[in-house]
């Protein structure tokens, strides 16, 4: 049950081993859950937010790039213990893309998991974009 839906609130999160930690100012808790090839492996949760609502702490210099197909995402991943909080992805370059499962604490319940088909996603790309 999500219980910030319509309340701003900042969230601290990172990787696994702690060396990549950011900050993100949540306006709407609601992510997305996208069954394409990358996600569905890494299940990741989307929360796209606009670059000035997002702080990098620490990390930058442990942070690696893999880029695919298109290479307009950047998936960003800690070097050390490779998990991948955040990127800049494909649907949105201008803003950040926040793994919500990367937040600290039980921040998960807050948030309303929307499925989206990314296996086809050029025909459900509106759906994230509107």
């Amino acid at each position: 049950m999500t219980t910030n839906t319509n309340k701003s609130v900042t969230y601290e999160g990172g990787c696994h081993c702690g060396a990549v930690r950011f900050r993100v100012e949540v306006d709407k808790h609601k992510a997305d859950d996208c069954n394409c090839s990358i996600c569905r492996k890494k299940g990741f949760l989307h929360l796209i937010v606009a670059q000035n609502k997002f702080t990098l702490l620490q990390g930058e210099d442990v942070l690696t790039t893999y880029k695919f197909n298109t290479g307009v995402a950047q998936h960003k991943f800690c070097s050390i213990c490779g998990i991948n909080s955040f990127y800049i992805p494909r649907s949105h370059p201008d803003c950040i893309d926040v793994n919500v499962r990367c937040l600290d604490g039980d921040a998960l319940p807050q948030f309303e998991i929307v499925p989206f088909d990314g296996q086809n996603w050029e025909e459900n790309i509106h759906q994230l974009r509107s």
